[in-house]
């Protein structure tokens, strides 16, 4: 028998196992691709070997959870199953810790953590997905917008001191760097030849600049004090590079807080610098608006 605490253990680790089978069983029917989908039936099949493992030491049935299948299923179908199973994965780094402490009293438990361990190398080596071969057209696009629009706006924000004005103002910059920027991506991939589409690369750089263009502008739209919509616009800046960021740490196996605090101080840092120059332009040039 075994001790209540460690029955306790057993039976979280048994969960978890019984639900990341579901969760790579349903992948595996949903992704693309015969090589994927032997690894995830594979990985699928070991998750349900470590359920009946745990089984036979807590002697009890466990229940997969629902509502993580749920989560992790729809995350890897909207943001990609490279992102998804990673994000899952980092979990697991957790379950190793847990699998430590029980090989005390279950020394198998090790060749578990093992199995873990290659479920992870699997994973990272597996998938090929069009929208991480062109997430760094993305990127250019998302970083470029971010920087050349956030000091943009705060530039036209003091100088002019209208929203209506400072809104037409953005989105005719924006729409303009969003060609700009898409026709200099698609001229780049086509001359490097990097085995990726070109044009693909441009609609991803300058779909992303684009987006990122209306999410700035919209307050300035919808509000009538333009240094409100500026507060805003910062704002969603700062919730664009979290997650973006985020994203594709998790992806990419990026450092996060290293990336997100350079995105941060860049696009801060040009806003409060153009800010400056909006100042001085409307002085200088008296502007009255």
């Amino acid at each position: 028998m075994l001790e209540a605490s460690v029955l306790k253990t057993v039976l979280a680790a048994q969960k978890s196992e019984i639900t990341e089978h579901f969760i790579y069983q349903r992948l595996a029917g949903w992704v693309r691709g015969g090589e994927n989908r032997k690894v995830l039936e594979r990985i699928a099949a070991d998750e349900l070997g470590h359920y009946n493992f745990w089984k036979k030491h807590s002697e009890r049935d466990v229940s997969p959870d629902r509502w993580d299948i749920l989560r992790y299923v729809w995350i890897a179908k909207i943001f990609g199953i490279t992102f998804g199973l990673k994000l899952m994965e980092n979990g697991e780094g957790k379950a190793q810790k847990v699998y430590d402490k029980l090989a005390a009293a279950i020394p198998q438990a090790k060749d578990i953590e093992k199995d873990e361990a290659e479920h992870e190398r699997l994973i990272l080596n597996m998938l090929k997905e069009s929208r991480l071969e062109y997430i760094g057209s993305a990127v250019l696009g998302l970083n470029d917008a971010l920087v050349e629009l956030t000091g943009a706006l705060a530039g036209f924000t003091f100088a002019l001191r209208q929203g209506s004005l400072v809104a037409a103002a953005g989105l005719i910059t924006g729409i303009a760097a969003a060609l700009s920027m898409a026709s200099s991506e698609y001229l780049s991939t086509k001359t490097e030849a990097q085995g990726k589409s070109a044009l693909f690369a441009a609609l991803y750089t300058g779909a992303a600049y684009f987006g990122t263009v209306f999410i700035l502008i919209l307050p300035f739209l919808l509000l009538k004090n333009p240094f409100v919509s500026l507060g805003i616009s910062l704002c969603s800046v700062v919730l664009i590079i979290f997650g973006f960021t985020f994203y594709i740490s998790v992806a990419k196996d990026l450092p996060f807080k290293k990336r997100v605090t350079e995105m941060l101080c860049i696009s801060l840092g040009v806003a409060a610098l153009s800010f400056g120059i909006g100042f001085l332009v409307r002085h200088f040039l008296g502007i009255d608006v």
